[in-house]
């Protein structure tokens, strides 16, 4: 009867593990794949991708890579005098780069977030003291937290001298700092869905709050 006993506690225990490893696969697939239907239930397709820049847009451009794409548009979103953002693929070797085909690290992007701003109401350098403002670490190489490769890298990318002078002597300023500071490439804004991701209420539909000034802690996932 111990035996028995023991036979069936390994079998439990060897069935809990399956399972465990079966939905974390399932959790790995979604953050590859993205969810399968928006905050509104409506499909969407992973190949569907966003329209940038903004339709008649006169304002200035400024773009950031802090690691994964969500909570760093969410930052951004929050931040008075930035009008409008998207996230997509910057920096990379090829052109229409999908989600996928970045994540696996051999198109050259990284995940970043482009946004216009109105100077009038927040300047350059103050969209890159914020960025240094200690919500993402700097100084690891390809790598924020657990997500890593080179999509994860932090980068500031200038669309003017003005811009590039501002962001090399903001890194200057920063110890270790391992930034990559280059001339913006071509911006790939990323699939629909991905766009506003944590606002529409990313993976768990609890949406955050994306008002000017809001301090509440950011859930990376939703």
């Amino acid at each position: 009867r111990s035996c028995m006993r023991w036979s069936a506690s390994a079998l439990v225990l060897l069935i809990s593990l399956a399972l465990g490893g079966y939905y974390r696969f399932l959790g790995h697939q979604q953050q590859q794949e993205g969810p399968p239907h928006d905050a509104m239930g409506a499909s969407s397709s992973s190949t569907d991708m966003a329209p940038w820049p903004p339709e008649g847009n006169t304002l200035p451009f400024a773009t950031f890579a802090a690691g994964c794409f969500w909570s760093v548009e969410l930052r951004y979103q929050r931040l008075p005098g930035v009008d409008k953002t998207a996230v997509g693929y910057i920096q990379g070797k090829v052109d229409n780069p999908t989600y996928e085909k970045v994540c696996s690290g051999q198109t050259g992007h990284t995940e970043a977030v482009q946004l216009t701003y109105d100077p009038k109401v927040v300047t350059y350098e103050e969209l890159v003291t914020f960025f240094y403002s200690g919500w993402h670490d700097p100084t690891t190489l390809n790598r924020q937290g657990g997500d890593a490769g080179t999509q994860y890298r932090s980068g500031i990318y200038y669309h003017d001298e003005a811009q590039r002078k501002v962001a090399q002597a903001a890194k200057a300023q920063v110890p270790n700092a391992v930034t990559e500071i280059q001339a913006a490439g071509t911006f790939w804004p990323a699939e629909v869905y991905h766009q506003q991701y944590l606002e529409k209420g990313g993976r768990l539909g609890n949406a955050q709050s994306a008002k000017k000034g809001c301090d509440d802690p950011i859930r990376c996932y939703g």
